[in-house]
């Protein structure tokens, strides 16, 4: 498993904690400077609905908005122009 993989699956147990909202900014950073694109982090982050409740993936999300702002990345857009 490289680095990228690892970032991802970090990413994920963080998220569903809930409780570790500086450690999941941190490896969101790291996840992008190892390759996962925006659009992989915020999908990693809503699948997390399903399986750590909709307040987790909601403060992922929160995250995911603050690492993109300070990393200048924009947030990917679906198919409707819609985060």
């Amino acid at each position: 498993m490289g680095l990228r993989e690892r970032e991802i699956a970090v990413v994920a147990a963080l998220c569903a904690m809930g409780n570790a909202a500086p450690q999941l900014r941190v490896h969101m950073h790291a996840a992008l400077h190892v390759g996962c694109t925006p659009r992989e982090i915020v999908e990693v982050v809503m699948q997390m609905s399903v399986y750590a409740g909709f307040p987790a993936a909601l403060n992922g999300l929160a995250a995911v908005k603050e690492v993109f702002a300070e990393e200048g990345v924009a947030l990917p857009l679906g198919e409707e122009g819609k985060p």
